[in-house]
Order: C-alpha cells, then structure tokens, then sequence
C-alpha cells in the first residue's frame, strides 16, 4: 500500500461512481489512505447531484450499472471531468468503446488498487495547469506599478499620469517586483530579465534609467537600492 498523509485542502478529489457499495466503499478507504479525497454516487442520477453541488478533480466511473450507463454518463458529460472507466469487460473493443466515448482511461476488474492510484495520478499530470494569478500592482512611493500593463501610474483613478517603460525596463523591474527585499546579482537579472546586451553593465544603464522614472532623487534612491559588492534590490513600501 502506497503510504498515507493527513488531508490537506491541495488533494486531488475524486467521485466513484459504483452501484457495487462494497466496492465504493473499498475505494473510498483506499484512496483516502494515498493522498485523495473522495466522494462516491451509487448510479448516474446521483453523480450528476455531485457533480453540480461539488468540484473535483477525476471521476472513477463504473460503466455496467442500472439505468444510465458509465458510457452514457461520459458521452453526456462532454469532457466537463477525466474520467477513468472501471468495467469487468476488458476485450479491446470495450477499451476502445470507453476511449471513444470520451474517457481518460480505462481499467478493467478486478484490478491491483496500486495500479489504480498510479493510473489516477498520470491523468493528473496530464490536466493542464491552472494558470498563475496576474501579477498584483506594487506601490512605490508615489507610483503604482502595474506588470500587465509595464508602466508606472501615479494612482488608480482616470487621467492620472502615467510613465510607460521600455520592454527592458520592465522586464527588469518585473523580475525585481516579484521578488521584493531579494538581492539579485547583476548576472542573475541578466538571466531572469533577458536584457538585450547579456552584460552585467546593461544592467546598471537600465537601473539608472530607472530610478530616473521611479525615484525623487535618482541620486540617492529609497525604492531600486544598490547592495555594494552584490547587486540590486528593490524595497517597496
């Protein structure tokens, strides 16, 4: 048996969709011990309930119940949820039956429980990523940076002034925002930054440029701070 760990909010949900009670709660236990959180539905009706009430992850979907079958539920459901396909039937032509209805995967019983966690976990994989949040604004003294938009406002309200910065040096103010406090090497933001001219001396014309925009007085800067003997910093308020 795979080893267990305490739920956390990050664990995958699972529906089993069995009207075999004694399999779904097998199911329920086991995957519960591997790092999934599960719920179960006893027949097409009741899984279409969950699926309308709760989020998940996957859906481990027996294909011979009564009523609506597993192959009828997952043409209905259209690639709304992965699907991984339990069914007794394990000739090719029922695999490929599954695949072509739209499920993910498909498992013929009886199976090793092991293999069904290690199958569920590379359709996991497969899912695309949730795509990261936008960056969030950072204030600077009296400038909002904004990195969707790579420029500087002075304020949120229409008509406020605006400072629009050259693709380097919002790249390199990018890098730095995302990581306040963070003191970055000439070379590192080189690399991170991908500032035309691939030389720590880019690096300081395009601070200069921008502590010309950003700062009171470029001359001794509150915000883009050098770090004698390692690089840059930027400290926000």
């Amino acid at each position: 048996m795979l080893s267990s760990r305490p739920m956390t909010e990050d664990m995958p949900h699972i529906l089993v969709v069995d009207d075999d009670t004694r399999l779904r709660d097998a199911l329920r236990r086991y995957l519960g011990q591997n790092g999934f959180l599960v719920t179960t539905a006893a027949d097409a009706a009741d899984a279409r309930a969950k699926l309308e009430a709760l989020s998940f992850d996957l859906m481990i979907l027996d294909v011979m119940m009564p009523g609506e079958s597993g192959l009828d539920l997952t043409r209905g459901l259209k690639g709304r949820i992965p699907i991984l396909l339990l069914t007794a039937r394990g000739d090719p032509d029922d695999r490929i039956a599954g695949l072509e209805a739209g499920a993910d995967d498909y498992l013929a019983k009886p199976f090793e429980p092991r293999e069904l966690v290690l199958r569920l976990h590379s359709i996991l994989r497969r899912l695309p990523k949730s795509p990261a949040p936008p960056p969030a604004e950072m204030r600077l003294g009296r400038w909002l940076f904004d990195p969707q938009r790579e420029e500087l406002r002075a304020g949120a309200e229409s008509g406020a002034e605006v400072v629009r910065l050259t693709t380097a040096e919002a790249a390199l103010l990018k890098v730095l925002a995302a990581n306040p406090g963070t003191v970055f090497t000439r070379e590192a933001l080189v690399e991170k930054a991908g500032v035309d001219g691939n030389n720590a001396r880019t690096i300081d014309v395009q601070v200069t440029r921008l502590r010309r925009k950003l700062e009171d007085d470029p001359r001794l800067p509150r915000y883009l701070q050098t770090v004698r003997g390692e690089g840059y910093v930027l400290r926000p308020d």
